[in-house]
């Protein structure tokens, strides 16, 4: 036994280069997975099973509350203190449909401490009274006797924006549908319509029930010291004993026959409909299943050519596949195919054309490409580990949940060489594996359901009125006296939001000093030469075997009215085929050579401020033994790409038109925030032509002339060819171990060879104008605020100092008056100093304009706010945490290329660094008075309800998006 645990398990796992242990703890029955390994971002993570009874969102609005204060830290958001002032790569809580998981990262091995010490106090004892459920979960408010009854709460108001996104509704309808007699028939989020039903009472009494050690699964992954992992726990655990907690998560009885749900939605005047199949599968522990169903996956939807995929686009019955995809998240796994931008009468036409596709293949088997292709995705995948932001220690902590949690083996979805090594074994041999697992899982599967999403226009106006008709009976129905009693509560709450925290509770929250920070700029990898006139940016980094790299072309030569086409030429070049091969042998043999290719945008202003930087970068990955394999397909779809296929460009069209679409609502703060930078100069204005709003007004007009007039369409791709595919354009960056850096560089050569060289004019860009306060209409019950503040004209010189400040404006003043006090799920600011540019945004956000003022009033508040220097150095640590971000191999490459195009050396990263670490009241209050001047001819962007923009006090210029 060591510290209280008892070591049940031990294995080594090479694929993931770790050694696993399984723990249990002797008094309280709590497992604790320990995996020791190289990695220096450490991972800790709790998580209980929080089967919900109901869809009040319990264990949502108790997974944001548990963060507000505990016994050891009696200060109103812990969380938000560790957020300030942490060097965390990761600081959050998720909420699953039947667990709760609250997981913790950082590579500093104290602040890993830190971070872990204050989790765990907060989950087992925290100080959730009822002003805090109130806040995070709901609350009336009444402004005055005679005012209308209101509802608010930060979970509330989420929900709220979720249950406005068509896809959400989607997913959550066809979950609930599919596991209609168990938990996930539920919603562990919260419908907004029941999250009211919701009581203080059962609020306690689920934590009670649900957050004790003998419900808990600790995690641990990193090169941190084994033994303290166990110590920690063990002393955090002081007090508890087994207890026999009912949590399991039973299995859904399968039906009998497929069933068939009718949904309503409001998309808006213009809204199609979407239908999606969905199956119930094995349980997870079926880790054999699992593998093969991911390689389905990609047989079937993968590609852009993937047969089920490629029958539903060249149907033409919709736009683009939605709720789409293999999921293992749950006990039960699924499979699910779906159509969006439909008319509700082709249902039957599309159902016909999924059976269809699958009766083939279960006929004819797939392809051998189309199997290479697939297996060679999924096993690249699996050996690169690629996660990006996301910590691979925390990836792993909720693969190994998936069986983990129903009390299975948490080892075996870390483990994939034995179920690839038999699948492939199965393969060689012949056997008819996708065959076999289509008939059995899908078309002779009775447990499917079908969803249809019907528009309805005017039924989110339609719910807002039945909310508020439902608060006025209930007003109605209450004394004088209740009524007061609501003001009081809803004013002591404001009271206790705006007061502050106690200077002593404060001081007890573990913080990194000055003293624990890196003062030394280090450096990323990064060499410079000139391949065949070409710059040639070569990073050696532990990439294991594979080889990153970027092609990039300047866009300087295409012409403004062409720049929407840029994106949608991207994906054209690997998704129209070419002059040697169709589209689908082009995707197979990417699929089968490299661990992918894909088109993307890149825009930014340089250090100086005098250049905008702009590429349409082709990134693609390779094992160093198929580089050659992964140049030769870009030489052959730069010089051979076929454009002429006009109903396979409409398709790409439509898709991209959906996808602009579908991300309004989720993603309504960035939609503004591009908005808003594109008032800031052509860089801004480049990229909301690229990816914005305007973006999507140009797919529209696009897909009328692809009607109407194909050759002029037509015409236009090619001048963006003739205008981007030119050697002087060429840039190329390429991330691996310098060994194979140097083994790539013959095939590099070559391929420079193939890209032609042509004299080339730059073309000028006008950026276009905006109005000064615009409101963006959408079908929604929240807002996304955002407004923008021009810093240049005020005098703003960058100082690294200002990263602290916008740091603490983010997590400081936004946070507590929008979040807290307003009840927006987040707010957000971005100082972007290459443009001189401070830009403010909520997410879904019940306020309007008393977030606008907000946003006004930051400047005014840090040119008079009393500082201390500890709070301010809270603040730079957090900064410098995100000025050291942890980046895996292909993110130091592609990094350290971006600083090299915009000109930031590391002697300026470095006097940044000074700056930053020197930073004091004064620089705080200087950077206000700042933000102050320029608050003066701030402009505003807010996407939202129609009524609720048009009523704005900002007098908002309103134009009709859904």
């Amino acid at each position: 036994m060591i510290h209280g645990f008892n070591c049940l398990v031990e294995k080594e796992i090479p694929e993931i280069g770790a050694k696993a242990k399984l723990f249990k703890h002797e008094r309280t029955g709590a497992e604790l997975m320990s995996l020791s390994c190289p990695d220096r971002n450490k991972v800790f993570g709790v998580s209980f099973r929080t089967p919900p009874k109901d869809s009040t969102g319990v264990p949502h609005i108790l997974e944001h509350s548990v963060l507000c204060g505990s016994d050891k830290y009696p200060v109103k958001e812990p969380f938000v203190e560790l957020l300030k002032g942490s060097l965390q790569t990761f600081l959050n809580a998720f909420t699953y449909p039947d667990k709760t998981c609250y997981p913790v990262a950082s590579c500093n091995v104290q602040d890993f401490y830190n971070l872990i010490d204050v989790y765990i106090d907060a989950v087992f004892h925290p100080r959730i009274d009822e002003n805090i459920f109130r806040q995070e979960g709901w609350h009336y408010e009444l402004e005055s006797l005679d005012a209308p009854l209101t509802r608010k709460g930060v979970v509330f108001n989420e929900m709220k924006g979720v249950y406005s996104s068509p896809e959400s509704i989607l997913q959550e309808t066809l979950q609930h549908a599919l596991y209609p007699d168990m938990t996930y028939g539920l919603d562990s989020g919260g419908a907004p319509k029941h999250i009211p039903d919701l009581t203080y009472a059962a609020f306690k009494n689920f934590h009670e029930t649900y957050y004790h050690p003998s419900n808990a699964r600790f995690w641990f992954y990193g090169d941190d010291d084994e033994a303290t992992r166990l110590e920690l726990v063990d002393k955090a655990l002081e007090g508890y004993s087994a207890l026999d907690v009912d949590s399991v998560v039973g299995l859904q009885p399968s039906f009998d026959a497929p069933r068939t749900v009718v949904q309503p939605y409001d998309g808006g005047a213009d809204a199609k409909a979407m239908f999606a199949h969905q199956w119930l599968l094995s349980e997870t522990a079926d880790r054999d299943c699992a593998l093969r169903m991911e390689v389905l996956e990609h047989i079937l939807i993968g590609l852009p050519s993937s047969p089920l995929r490629r029958a539903l686009m060249e149907s033409g019955l919709g736009e683009d596949l939605c709720a789409s995809g293999f999921g293992d998240e749950l006990r039960q796994m699924s499979f699910g195919v779906g159509l969006k931008g439909m008319k509700a009468e082709d249902l039957e036409k599309a159902e016909e054309v999924v059976n269809r596709v699958l009766s083939e293949l279960v006929e004819e088997g797939p392809s051998q490409e189309m199997i290479e292709a697939a297996m060679n995705s999924v096993e690249f995948d699996l050996r690169e580990q690629n996660t990006g932001r996301f910590p691979r220690g925390l990836s792993l902590m909720l693969m190994s949940l998936t069986t983990w949690l129903y009390d299975g083996d948490p080892f075996t979805p870390l483990a994939f060489e034995a179920p690839l090594a038999k699948l492939k074994s199965e393969l060689e041999q012949g056997a008819p594996v996708f065959q076999a697992l289509i008939k059995e899982q899908l078309l002779e599967n009775p447990h499917r359901i079908t969803v249809l999403l019907k528009p309805e226009q005017g039924l989110a106006k339609k719910q807002d009125d039945e909310e508020k008709a439902e608060l006025a009976k209930i007003k109605d129905g209450m004394s004088e006296a209740e009524l007061q009693e609501i003001m009081q509560t809803a004013a002591t709450l404001k009271e206790l939001q705006g007061k502050a925290d106690d200077p002593e509770a404060l001081k007890s929250i573990p913080m990194l000093g000055l003293e624990d920070l890196e003062k030394s700029e280090t450096p990323l990898p990064h060499d410079e030469a000139e391949l065949s006139g070409v710059r040639t940016m070569l990073h050696d980094v532990p990439a294991q075997g594979i080889v990153y790299l970027d092609a990039g072309f300047d866009l300087r030569a295409v012409e403004q009215d062409d720049l929407p086409l840029i994106p949608l030429f991207g994906r054209a070049l690997f998704e129209m085929g070419t002059e040697l091969e169709d589209f689908a042998s082009l995707g197979m043999r990417i699929a089968r050579k490299t661990g992918g290719i894909e088109p993307e945008t890149f825009v930014t202003q340089n250090l100086k401020g005098d250049a905008t930087l702009s590429y349409l970068f082709l990134r693609g990955k390779a094992m160093s033994e198929n580089v050659g394999d992964m140049l030769d397909i870009l030489r052959d779809v730069l010089s051979s790409t076929k454009l002429d296929n006009r109903q396979r460009f409409r398709q790409i069209v439509m898709e991209e038109k959906a996808r602009l679409e579908q991300r309004i609502v989720p993603a309504g703060h960035m939609v503004v925030l591009s908005r808003l930078r594109a008032r800031c100069g052509v860089s801004g204005y480049l990229s909301e032509q690229l990816g914005g709003i305007d973006a999507l007004f140009a797919h529209r007009q696009l897909l009328k002339d692809i009607d109407e007039d194909w050759n002029a369409v037509l015409a236009r791709l090619e001048r963006v060819r003739e205008r981007i595919v030119a050697r002087g354009n060429l840039l190329l960056n390429l991330s691996a171990t310098a060994e194979d850096i140097a083994a790539a560089q013959p095939a590099l050569e070559s391929f420079i060879s193939a890209v032609p060289e042509k004299e080339l004019t730059a073309c000028e860009w006008t950026p276009a104008s905006y109005p000064t306060a615009e409101g963006l209409a959408i079908p929604a019950q929240v807002n996304y605020a955002g407004a923008i503040l021009d810093l240049k004209s005020a005098g703003y010189a960058f100082s690294g100092a200002h990263l602290a400040v916008n740091r603490l404006t983010r997590m400081g003043y936004l946070w507590e008056r929008v979040r807290v006090q307003g009840g927006a799920y987040g707010a957000f600011s971005s100082l972007d100093r290459l443009s001189g540019s401070l830009a403010f945004a909520s997410y879904r956000d019940p306020n309007l304009d008393a977030t606008l003022k907000t946003f006004a009033g930051t400047g005014e508040f840090f040119a008079s706010a009393d500082l201390s220097q500890d709070e301010c150095v809270k603040s730079i640590v957090g900064a410098i945490g995100e000025m050291d971000a942890y980046l895996l191999p292909d993110a130091q490459g592609y990094t350290a290329m971006v600083r090299a195009l915009v000109g930031e050396t590391v002697e300026e990263r470095q006097k940044n660094r000074d700056e930053l670490l020197a930073a004091g009241p004064a620089d705080f209050a200087a950077y206000g008075k700042l933000v102050a001047s320029a608050a003066q001819n701030a402009e505003f962007v807010a996407l939202g309800g129609k009524e609720t923009l048009e009523a704005s006090d900002a007098s908002l210029q309103v134009v009709d998006i859904l």
